[in-house]
């Protein structure tokens, strides 16, 4: 069998719309608990059944009293009101607040009937220190309403809380649980098979034969795929025969939303992927004018994206962040990321590939970008990376202090 000449490559942007046109937002629903629910995408709307808060309760620590009782009062003329009880949260007021009366509330404890106002508790003073019976002397004066939280004045029962499409992150999951609520439906996570390729790879924890080297891209892009909504399956490595590529192509994207190669798809003459994927489905691109990663593949086999990453450990991840996560949010239904790139010097002159649009892996020190790349294949390239800068296709030197934009993952 003779080495393959890769196609001519593909502009990178439109590689990214071809894999994004490739993948609808997932349909499928489930209903899960609300620990479970961080993270995920609501599904069906909610709608508050109860008012929250179900009751006026005081906004803080103080005295609940009729405000009108108040008016006028200053240091030098305060009212004198007679304490009726002590009530704390979750207590109930035995007593309603009359006219020359008061009761000492705390923060979040139900507002006494009779009651329109609570008093700081700084703006006060008890006549001896004594307990209910005793007197309390105010000296702020206080409105209808002043220090009170109204009911549903959060939220109110019957309004719309929450609409689907939104992630559930926690001060929604504690909406929620202030609804009583304890399950929310929410999308499913999509299913990914990870599908590892070549005969010189062997799973981690087994003997090392002379010529073979770890499975890394299983393991690293499982770990990308979590991150963002998705789960990850990862399936026995393929040999380098055609019948073996076929038959693990055909099962995965059986029982799977979404199939990633690890490898498999570069110019070598024992290459079977790409011949695989035409014979099975339908071969959108093959080779991105992207370094690292120009061996990149993408296709349909039986309606279900099939994604080609490079064998190289650091080129297969720095395409998982930049070209993998934008189509795993979207089927996920996950708000794309909103971390903006910070503009830094650069600590050093770096070169790049005119006609090749890069994607260097950075760190910052010091407040300077340093390139961590080394090798397509060396994982700690991007182990020591932060996040990474991109050079356009038009650039081949980017110069020391020129300032560059840093996305970090």
């Amino acid at each position: 069998m003779s080495m393959k000449p890769m196609k001519a490559s593909l502009a990178f942007e439109e590689a990214k719309r071809i894999l994004l046109e490739c993948v609808a937002p997932i349909e499928r629903t489930e209903r899960v608990s609300l620990l479970e629910a961080a993270g995920r995408v609501l599904a069906e709307p909610v709608t508050a059944p109860v008012d929250v808060p179900p009751f006026a309760r005081a906004a803080m620590d103080g005295y609940a009293v009729i405000a009108e009782n108040t008016f006028g009062v200053n240091n030098a003329n305060p009212a004198r009101l007679t304490l009726l009880e002590v009530i704390h949260a979750g207590e109930i007021a035995r007593q309603a607040v009359a006219a020359g009366t008061c009761t000492q509330v705390a923060t979040g404890s139900p507002l006494p009937a009779g009651a329109d106002a609570v008093v700081q508790v700084e703006n006060t003073e008890v006549e001896g220190g004594g307990p209910a019976g005793g007197r309390v002397r105010i000296y702020s004066p206080v409105y209808p309403g002043q220090n009170v939280s109204k009911r549903g004045r959060d939220l109110p029962a019957g309004r719309e809380v929450l609409a689907p499409g939104v992630c559930l992150d926690p001060g929604k999951i504690g909406v929620l649980a202030a609804l009583g609520l304890t399950q929310a439906t929410v999308y499913a996570r999509p299913s990914l098979a990870v599908l590892p390729s070549g005969n010189e790879i062997v799973p981690p924890g087994e003997p090392l034969p002379p010529g073979k080297i770890y499975d890394i891209n299983s393991f690293t892009l499982s770990a990308l795929i979590r991150t963002h909504g998705a789960t990850a399956t990862i399936l026995p490595i393929l040999p380098d025969r055609l019948e073996a590529v076929r038959r693990g192509l055909t099962e995965a994207a059986e029982t799977h939303d979404l199939v990633v190669i690890s490898g498999g798809s570069s110019v070598g003459e024992r290459d079977v992927m790409l011949e695989a994927v035409e014979g099975l489905g339908e071969l959108k691109f093959h080779g991105i004018a992207v370094k690292p990663g120009q061996p990149t593949l993408c296709g349909l086999i039986r309606g279900k994206l099939v994604v080609g990453m490079p064998g190289y450990p650091a080129s297969c991840l720095i395409n998982g962040y930049t070209l993998l996560v934008p189509v795993l949010r979207k089927l996920a239904r996950l708000p794309a990321c909103k971390a903006g790139p910070v503009e830094l010097p650069m600590s050093r002159r770096c070169t790049s590939t005119l006609g090749r649009h890069q994607y260097l892996p950075v760190r910052v020190e010091r407040g300077e970008v340093v390139p961590v790349f080394k090798e397509s294949g060396a994982i700690t390239s991007m182990a020591d990376a932060e996040g990474y800068i991109e050079i356009p296709a038009n650039v081949d030197l980017v110069e020391k202090g020129e300032r560059v934009l840093v996305t970090f993952f």
